[in-house]
This record gives structure tokens, sequence and C-alpha cells, in this order.
């Protein structure tokens, strides 16, 4: 509904009236974020990479970002095997001035995030993980009685 004044004022606007803003009513909506196009100076940086496919890198900005990273291959010569491991981390300061940190680990598991804004899920309800435990401690049926006979 915050939408119905500002339409009013349009439709007022090309009727030709003169029409006065309240700042209260232009406080209700965010204002555009202003962006600057000067240089932001990076204050620390560094870069590591080994013959054996290890690396680690690393770098500080002047506004406060901060990033690092390093990887090897687990399993190295077993092609079967071999797998990328890397963990690392980043932290930069929000438009609403929280600084947002994460820390991941991605491996052969898949991309494993970390910080306190990620959102979480809701607990499971007790009486769903009772009934999750028990089909849990079920026997699993044999592969031929999971086949459809024709």
């Amino acid at each position: 509904m915050k939408i119905f004044p500002f339409v009013a004022m349009l439709i007022g606007v090309a009727a030709g009236d003169v029409i006065s803003i309240d700042p209260k009513f232009l406080s209700q909506y965010p204002q555009q974020q202003s962006y600057t196009t000067e240089p932001i100076p990076i204050v620390r940086q560094e870069q590591i990479i080994n013959p054996d496919g290890s690396y680690k890198w690393n770098y500080e900005t002047g506004n406060g970002i901060a990033a690092e990273e390093e990887g090897f291959i687990k399993n190295l010569g077993n092609p079967e095997q071999e797998a990328q491991s890397v963990q690392g981390q980043y932290q930069y300061t929000a438009p609403d001035g929280q600084v947002i940190q994460l820390q991941y680990i991605a491996d052969e598991n898949g991309f494993q995030p970390r910080g306190a804004h990620i959102p979480t899920s809701p607990p499971i309800p007790e009486d769903i993980q009772r009934a999750l435990d028990y089909l849990a401690t079920l026997p699993t049926p044999a592969p031929e009685l999971n086949r459809i006979r024709i």
C-alpha cells in the first residue's frame, strides 16, 4: 500500500498541480546508496603456487575487505581418488554496517560455508525426528523386492 501515495503524487504532477512532499513520506523509502569511483588501495597481497598443485593466497584492501584461501590435491597420484581440497575465508562490511565474515571448505563433499549471517533451518519437530529415527532402524528391503515384475 506504500505505492498508492506515490502514484497519487505522480497523477497530481501530471495534472499540473504543485505538490509539496512531506519529508516523513520520503524517509519511508530507503535512499539509493552512493558509490565512489575512487580507487581502493590493496594493503596486503600474497600468492604462493607450489609445483605439487598446492597454493595459498590472501589480500586485504584499504576499505576493510580481506580474503584468504589455501588448497591442495588430496590423494595426489591416485587418479581414481584425487580431489581438490580448499579452505578459506573472507570478510567485508555490508552497507548496513554489519561485518560479514564467511569461512568455507570445498572438497569432495562440496562447498560448505559457515557464517553467522547465513540463515539456518528450523529444528526438526520432535515427532518427525522420532519417526525418522524409527525408520532408520528398519532393515533395508532386498533389491529383488523393489523390482516391478511384468
